[in-house]
């Protein structure tokens, strides 16, 4: 009787363990498991090593048990070494890595594209062995703010994190795992669709990811943590809401623990994981392809993948380069506290139509402007002036929201908030010159005592012409005597410059962004002002 008990108990200990290290989804580079504990020093017999694997395995984490077990059906009855060696690996691991396995299989076949465009050759092998969507995961209590009827949209949690009715939003590295990098491909393909303007799509995703709590987390760590909460309201705070493989969620649900999940694909960029089987230019096929036909549709179903793909996912881009490119710009993007001045020009050309219809350089800045106001994160300190003289008595700028933290208060409401609605009135001064230098130099000079240490400070200059037509003007060389007599280098204020139109004087822009660490950037077209403000905010967190 007391043996069935032990008996029992081992085998409940064995389940459980399985069961969840097919939810946790593992770290990056986990060990590989032994078959057995080793005896201690003073007991254990003289043994002589194994050999080399006749095969090696790279698998990602969350189908990585089934892989394994597929694996130990074919070890030979009672031969101490097994000839298959699997090791659960995330995708952008395994393509760093000096030792590529003999199989291959990734969650996703996208990494093969981006594999063969680095001179690594690996085949198919067989039809693609499972597949899992990605699906928006949060807990239970806070899933209401973004699903509606079992369904959401990547806009819908763009919207929530933006007017921070999502209080935390998390996803992992998209150059390491899938769920990241598919998920930065379903973002932008969801802006894409939300916006007529590829401009305003980058500036909407980039609105995400200034507000990502965690942009490299890692998979399993993070439901490790859900796992661990022993609370709701902890849970919200510390991960809230974040993607994850289906396979995952479902693994996790089925595990009981305190802090219920849920989730739902995004149906506006709905992206799927698939796994392939993959086999590496001159490894060994025959131990390769029995260990492909030892992976049963059964066990792939039982461990929580689909068998089949699942109709509406967004298309991925044909190249791996095309993939990376944005989940590169979404990995760079550094989080910083940094503070930023916004000058505007308000000069009368503002007001001149574009194209053939009735829109003009100011009501493009008007639409854009109000989308890069919601790029800036939580611990942006932040101000904007308006330049242009109508008068010849006018001073050459005005400031229209005060410079202080964007949370804070700015005139009876929040200063983000009075940004945008600033952003949205703009007005450019009919027959207004343009005192840009004046400007810039004052500009200059108040963010350089604004400098703190781990607090960058920026000025962003948007301009569509050149300095002239007020009291105000003065040389290029007068502007560049001066802009370096104020310059110092404990005290560094980068200038991010944005030519906007065929008639902005780029040399100028180019020379005072040298001068001072910075960039300028050109949008001779009009229409791409929202991307050229996409670069300048990107280039503005880089500066420093």
């Amino acid at each position: 009787m007391l043996l069935s008990a032990a008996l029992v108990i081992v085998v409940l200990l064995v389940a459980g363990g399985v069961a969840w290290q097919l939810m946790r989804n593992g770290s990056a580079q986990p060990a590989t498991q032994p078959s057995a504990a080793p005896l201690p020093s003073s007991t254990q017999p003289s043994v002589a090593p194994c050999p080399d694997p006749e095969l090696t395995v790279a698998a990602a984490p969350e189908i990585e048990p089934v892989i394994r077990a597929a694996a130990v059906t074919l070890n030979p009855p009672g031969q101490r070494c097994a000839p298959i060696l699997v090791r659960a690996e995330e995708p952008g691991v395994t393509l760093a890595a000096v030792d590529q396995p003999d199989v291959w299989v990734p969650s996703s076949s996208a990494w093969l594209r981006i594999a063969e465009e680095n001179k690594l050759a690996f085949r198919t092998s067989g039809a693609t062995l499972a597949y899992s969507p990605i699906m928006l995961t949060a807990p239970e209590a806070i899933g209401s703010l973004y699903i509606k009827d079992g369904k959401t949209t990547w806009n819908e949690l763009i919207e929530g994190v933006a007017s921070e009715r999502i209080p935390v939003a998390t996803m992992s590295d998209p150059l390491t795992t899938t769920t990241g990098l598919l998920s930065v491909h379903g973002v932008h393909a969801a802006t894409a669709l939300a916006a007529r303007d590829p401009g305003i799509a980058q500036l909407r995703a980039l609105t995400l990811r200034s507000r990502l709590t965690d942009a490299a987390a890692d998979p399993g760590r993070l439901l490790g943590r859900m796992a661990a909460q022993a609370d709701t309201t902890s849970a919200v705070y510390d991960v809230g809401v974040f993607p994850a493989i289906e396979q995952q969620l479902l693994a996790y649900q089925k595990g009981g623990h305190r802090v219920a999940l849920t989730g739902a694909a995004p149906s506006d960029g709905m992206v799927e994981a698939d796994y392939p089987y993959a086999i590496r230019k001159g490894a060994k096929t025959g131990l390769a392809d029995r260990l492909r036909a030892a992976i049963t549709k059964q066990a792939l179903t039982e461990a929580g993948f689909r068998t089949e793909p699942t109709a509406g996912g967004a298309r991925l881009p044909g190249t791996g380069k095309a993939l990376l490119d944005p989940a590169r710009q979404w990995a760079g993007f550094q989080s910083l506290a940094f503070q930023v001045l916004l000058l505007i020009d308000a000069s009368g050309s503002m007001n001149e139509k574009i194209g053939g219809g009735p829109a003009t350089k100011a009501s493009l800045l008007r639409e854009s402007g109000a989308s890069a106001a919601q790029l800036f994160n939580r611990d942006t300190t932040i101000g904007m002036w308006y330049f242009g003289a109508g008068a010849a008595n006018s001073p050459a700028h005005t400031e229209e929201v005060s410079f202080g933290p964007i949370n804070s208060d700015a005139g009876g409401k929040k200063r983000r908030d009075a940004l945008t609605e600033k952003i949205k009135t703009y007005r450019p001064q009919s027959n207004a010159g343009t005192p840009l230098y004046q400007t810039v130099l004052d500009g200059v000079d108040a963010m350089r005592d604004e400098v703190k240490s781990g607090r960058p400070s920026v000025v962003v200059v948007l301009t569509d012409g050149a300095d002239g037509g007020t009291r105000f003007a003065m040389s290029q060389q007068e502007f560049q005597k001066r802009l370096a007599a104020g310059r110092d280098p404990a005290r560094p204020v980068p200038v991010i410059a944005v030519g906007y139109g065929p008639d902005a004087n780029m040399s100028a822009l180019q020379s005072m962004a040298k001068a001072t660490g910075g960039q300028a950037i050109a949008a001779k077209n009009p229409a791409d002002l929202a991307s050229a403000m996409a670069k300048a905010f990107l280039a503005a967190r880089a500066a420093n």
